[in-house]
């Protein structure tokens, strides 16, 4: 832990924060469970430094710090084209692209962006049908990329083939200054003196409320600032005193006069200052930010429309199931219904031949009774004929005799038909029972194949069973094995542990006697240098002497 103060001295610096060395003594007094403990450091971090920070810092400082901390452990190891500064410059640009979420990730739209400005910046065309070769195969194993895998992309100089490695670092800066700075122009410009009324170059630069201008363009000396509200315009002017390419700005207390290098400058400033008043009358952020926003709505939108299509999808295939049950279920239906209507047709011309059989008993027994009756019917004619008319005896018997030779003979053609429809009802009786029976034998045969198949089944049955009961020993004879296992584990695990134990005892005995320890102990009175990773372990005075030391060795080497 004897590195937390200095951590918490250089984070309280670059915050602006005060640092309170007791409160972390403090905090972390009697706890040795360390960072992942109650009393650990993010605690610390968030209620003394974090809850303390207003905002008015240095990013660009704190991310450089940050990127000292993390930047040895993650960084490729491979050679890459760009240099440390401009992997850091990569590194900030992927936080401000990043999404809004851990773990952090760029998506390919965000890459593909800033690989376009990275480009633009280098003057180069922008290979659209390489980018998209790169993104399937991107979204083919992933989401997005990492930072590392970020600066591992750009330093390898996949999408930069070509260009060298000033070319490649100008552009990433210029994108740095534009993103991260809020740059959104900057170049050499002639200024017109308040007091002396002078023309000096200067190196100006825009940002969304304030232009900034130095004597140079590396921002070391800085001479002034216009600060830019709603209020403010720009006009242009005509040439004076040998000066072309004017413009003035227009603030609310002052006004100055500017000259750019040629007609082309000027009018690239003088939309840039209009732009930017513009965005601050109407309350927006930097059009970069804006864009990013956008962006980021854009992606969100298409990813709730892919969701609702989705989902959409999903109730469509859901509805086309349930169509294809109801379906299903209909065509049972009409199966059963077939069925059943085959059935009561057989059932009807069942029903119809019993008629018609009953119907022809009927009607041979009416002509029996009608035959009697005609018998009858005679007899009384002859009888009552021959108590009337004795003459007409013999004439009357002898019509009598031929009317009954008549009738006999169609009665007896009647019966010989009958008679036929009879012998061809029974043949058609006689083949269906032939059916039946033929029927009955099938029958027989399927229910002794069923018996077959039941008895092989249990036989397979009585097989898995044996199995499982032998199964069931193995498993419980692995359960005994693990049991072993995890008994021998135990007692290397305390062999481990009492190894370890031992040690440490040996690594602090070793540290003691080389000198690694040392007690804290009051420093001297004499003022000491401040460095990013707190006081320095020697004075100025030291300090010069070890510098002349220094060039000396220097000297000699050349």
């Amino acid at each position: 832990m004897c590195w937390l103060p200095v951590l918490s001295h250089n984070l309280c610096t670059v915050l602006n924060v005060p640092h309170d060395p007791v409160a972390l003594e403090e905090h972390f007094r009697d706890d040795d469970e360390g960072p992942v403990s109650n009393q650990g450091y993010m605690p610390y971090l968030n209620k003394f430094i974090l809850e303390k920070v207003q905002g008015n810092f240095d990013k660009v400082e704190f991310n450089r710090m940050c990127w000292t901390l993390c930047a040895k452990k993650n960084l490729s190891k491979s050679p890459l084209q760009i240099s440390d500064e401009d992997a850091f410059k990569v590194w900030v640009i992927f936080n401000f692209l990043s999404e809004d979420k851990y773990p952090l990730i760029i998506v390919p739209e965000e890459i593909e962006y800033l690989l376009k400005k990275i480009t633009e910046a280098m003057g180069a065309g922008w290979q659209q049908e390489q980018f998209d070769h790169y993104k399937i195969a991107l979204n083919t194993s992933r989401e997005g990329l990492s930072a590392w895998e970020l600066i591992d992309l750009i330093g390898s100089g996949q999408f930069s083939k070509g260009m060298d490695r000033q070319t490649v670092s100008m552009a990433i800066n210029e994108v740095f200054n534009e993103l991260i700075l809020d740059v959104l122009k900057q170049g050499y410009m002639l200024k017109k003196g308040h007091k002396r009324k002078n023309w000096t170059e200067r190196w100006f630069v825009l940002k969304p409320n304030i232009i900034s201008y130095y004597v140079s363009e590396d921002l070391k000396d800085k001479k002034g600032d216009i600060i830019l509200d709603g209020n403010c315009c720009v006009e242009a002017l005509p040439d004076k005193d040998g000066k072309k390419c004017l413009f003035l700005i227009k603030c609310l207390d002052k006004s100055f006069e500017i000259s750019a290098s040629d007609k082309k400058k000027k009018q690239e400033w003088i939309q840039a200052i209009q732009t930017t008043v513009s965005l601050l009358r109407a309350g927006s952020p930097p059009p970069h930010k804006e864009a990013r926003q956008k962006r980021k709505e854009l992606r969100q939108k298409l990813l709730a429309e892919q969701e609702e299509l989705e989902r959409q999808m999903k109730e469509l295939q859901t509805a086309n199931e349930n169509k294809q049950k109801e379906l299903e279920t209909v065509r049972k239906q009409l199966e059963a219904a077939a069925a059943r209507a085959a059935e009561e047709e057989k059932k009807r011309l069942q029903t119809q031949v019993e008629l018609q059989d009953r119907f022809s008993l009927e009607l041979e027994r009416e002509k029996m009774v009608r035959q009697k009756m005609e018998e009858q019917v005679a007899q009384k004619s002859s009888e009552l004929e021959q108590y009337l008319q004795r003459v007409r005896e013999l004439e009357e018997m002898y019509k009598q005799l031929q009317e009954a030779l008549e009738v006999e003979k169609q009665a007896r053609q009647d019966e010989e038909t009958v008679r036929k429809l009879q012998a061809r009802l029974l043949e058609e009786e006689s083949a269906k029972r032939a059916e039946l029976e033929k029927w009955h034998l099938q029958q027989q045969q399927t229910i002794q194949m069923t018996e077959a198949e039941k008895q092989e089944l249990e036989n397979q049955r009585m097989i898995k069973e044996r199995a499982l009961q032998v199964a069931m020993q193995q498993l419980e004879q692995l359960e005994l094995e693990r049991k072993e296992a995890l008994e021998q584990y135990e007692e290397v695990k305390k062999k481990l542990e009492t190894a370890a134990n031992n040690t440490k005892t040996w690594k602090d005995k070793v540290a003691h006697h080389e000198g690694l320890i040392r007690l804290i102990e009051p420093g001297s009175k004499n003022p000491h240098l401040i460095t990013n990773w707190g006081p320095a372990a020697f004075t100025e005075a030291e300090l010069e002497e070890r510098q002349k030391n220094w060039k000396g060795k220097k000297a000699t080497s050349e």
